[in-house]
Order: structure tokens, then C-alpha cells, then sequence
């Protein structure tokens, strides 16, 4: 009787036995498509990272907002301002919040009363990567707002301008 090799065995040109090269132009084609599936998630992944990271520093100004309200109910004079250097500012949350969003929306940030006089009622909001309008203010909503557009909550100094549009 002969004795029969068991299993497949490739014996190519010269007796080496390996892989053909289009059998690894295969695997790494297969591997070229994963990766790339891979990584087009990851960037929306990482634009939903920024907004909640946008939330949660906005939901900060609210909190930062109110441990400014003194006895008779009006929050820190300038609390909108622009200079680093006011107390009771909100300037670096705004900072904050402004680095997680496309430079194009700028975060608003108004309050009923003009600069230099302490506020009753204040509002920020800022359109995020997704499109959506995220609003705080001083009645304690936080959240989407539909308005569309953050200049339209926060404009001018009436008392109706900074709150959101939640409704």
C-alpha cells in the first residue's frame, strides 16, 4: 500500500509552501475597508464627545450664575462681560464651551439689563456640532432650544431676549 499525505499541501515552483500574492493583496485589501469603517465612526464619535462636553460647561454657567445671586435677586453685575477680569463673569466657561464648538458659532450670552448694571434675568446659548441650539438661563432651563438661531435668544437687553425658547 502507499502511504497517502493526509490534508492539503501546496507545493509550488522550487517546493516552498506560503501564501499566493493575491491571496495578500486580499486580506490586506479586507483590512483597508474595516480600518476605514473604523475611523469614519470614530469622527462622528468624537463630534458627540464635544457637544456633551459643550453641555456640561454650559450647564456650569447656570450653576457658576446662581452662586452669584445676591439678597434681593439679581445676579453679578457684568455677568455677561467679555473681560477676563469681572467678578462673577462667565468668561472662562465661555471659553471653555467655545473650544468644543465650530469657531463659526460663537457662544451668546446676554442679560436684561445693560453693562455695568446687575441683571435679573440672563441667558447663553450656543449652536452645537450637531446643528442644534443649546440653551441655559436664569429660569434654570437647560436644554435645546428652538429657536433658530443663538443670536435670537440672547439679543439686545429686554427681558424676553435671554430667556430660551424651550416652548
Amino acid at each position: 500500500m502507499k502511504n497517502y499525505k493526509k490534508g492539503l499541501s501546496r507545493v509550488r515552483c522550487g517546493g516552498s509552501k506560503g501564501f499566493t500574492l493575491i491571496e495578500l493583496l486580499v486580506v490586506i485589501a479586507i483590512i483597508g475597508i474595516l480600518s476605514g469603517i473604523v475611523l469614519t465612526s470614530l469622527g462622528s464619535a468624537r463630534n458627540k464627545g464635544k457637544d456633551a462636553s459643550a453641555k456640561a460647561s454650559m450647564s456650569s454657567m447656570r450653576a457658576q450664575a446662581e452662586l452669584g445671586v445676591t439678597d434681593s435677586g439679581t445676579y453679578a453685575v457684568n455677568l455677561c462681560a467679555a473681560a477676563a477680569s469681572v467678578s462673577g463673569s462667565l468668561l472662562t466657561l465661555k471659553t471653555a464651551v467655545q473650544t468644543q464648538v465650530p469657531a463659526a458659532n460663537v457662544v451668546q450670552c446676554g442679560q436684561d439689563t445693560a453693562v455695568g448694571v446687575a441683571p435679573t434675568k440672563w441667558g447663553a446659548a450656543v449652536v452645537l456640532n450637531d446643528g442644534t441650539t443649546y440653551c441655559v438661563d436664569s429660569t434654570g432651563y437647560a436644554g435645546v432650544s428652538t429657536a433658530a438661531a443663538a443670536t435670537e435668544i440672547v439679543t439686545g437687553v429686554s427681558s424676553t431676549d435671554v430667556v430660551c425658547d424651550n416652548a
